[in-house]
């Protein structure tokens, strides 16, 4: 995958870099694994704004992906790499041998005509959906399921990817792309290599308006606000208004939310690195 810049003949164009698509192979989506996707502007059920700074935004339709790869030691053969709106990551259309078509996230090196396999005594190749009790160790995995049959939960963004570092009793130890370190139970699934679009962080939007086609609306900082709708609002002048906290008064930087009583908290062997 490579990146595009442009020449600074506008002011918009002169720090914009983006994807070049060059790893794209088809131009329109397959209409059967289509649904629509009702936009709500930051609206709850009520009408009531719950999320700030949505709205607007180009019509988009959702691509049902198939997170769980259920279809076991049924041959699939990649039919097209596609973009897909909605996620970072390229997607995949398989074909399989039974004839039912379905979208997968597409792995980093996965090209069309490629054959991919799930399930038991599955070989550990790109795109192969295996259970962790079959993965070696130190494989690059990604589209992994904390419960199994639950489908994948995690390192499902663009360029992420885990690794699979051993075994204890019934659970595989796995380190994460944020650094944590957890055990999983080894009947989950996970997918081999790592997700498509591993550029997608060094892209630059340019301007404000590409922002809006997505969704985003302009975000106003807390201390430009007054006191009755920020606790950092307020002051005389460009005051900073003191400690960097949400809305709601939650500390911003370094102050921990998760439940120390949290059920999963047992399964981590490492927490994240700040």
């Amino acid at each position: 995958m490579a990146l595009k810049k442009y020449k600074p003949t506008t002011p918009s164009q002169r720090f914009k870099i983006i994807s070049a698509f060059d790893d794209i192979t088809a131009s329109s989506p397959e209409k059967s694994l289509l649904a629509p996707l009702k936009q709500s502007g930051g609206r709850n059920s009520e009408g009531k704004m719950t999320v700030r700074y949505r709205g607007g935004g180009h019509k988009q339709r959702y691509r049902i992906i198939d997170f769980k790869r259920e279809k076991e030691n049924i041959p699939a053969t990649v039919k097209s790499i596609e973009y897909d709106p909605n996620r970072t990551a390229r997607i995949a259309l398989l074909y399989y041998k039974d004839g039912e078509k379905r979208y997968i996230i597409a792995p980093h090196g996965l090209e069309v005509g490629q054959e991919v396999l799930s399930g038991k005594g599955v070989t550990p190749n790109i795109g192969n959906t295996m259970y962790l009790s079959e993965i070696p160790f130190g494989t690059i995995i990604h589209n992994i399921e904390l419960r199994p049959g639950q489908g994948a939960k995690l390192a499902r963004s663009a360029g992420s990817y885990a690794q699979f570092m051993t075994r204890e009793g019934k659970f595989a130890v796995i380190k994460l792309p944020s650094g944590e370190t957890r055990m999983i139970l080894q009947s989950c699934r996970a997918t081999i290599g790592m997700v498509s679009n591993v550029d997608h962080q060094l892209e630059k939007s340019g301007k404000a308006g590409r922002s809006r086609w997505l969704g985003r609306r302009p975000r106003t900082r807390g201390v430009a606000m007054n006191p009755v709708d920020h606790p950092m609002g307020g002051g005389e002048g460009r005051a900073s208004g003191g400690h960097p906290r949400s809305r709601k008064g939650l500390p911003a930087k370094g102050y921990k939310t998760r439940s120390k009583k949290k059920a999963s908290n047992k399964y981590i062997i490492e927490r994240r690195k700040k």
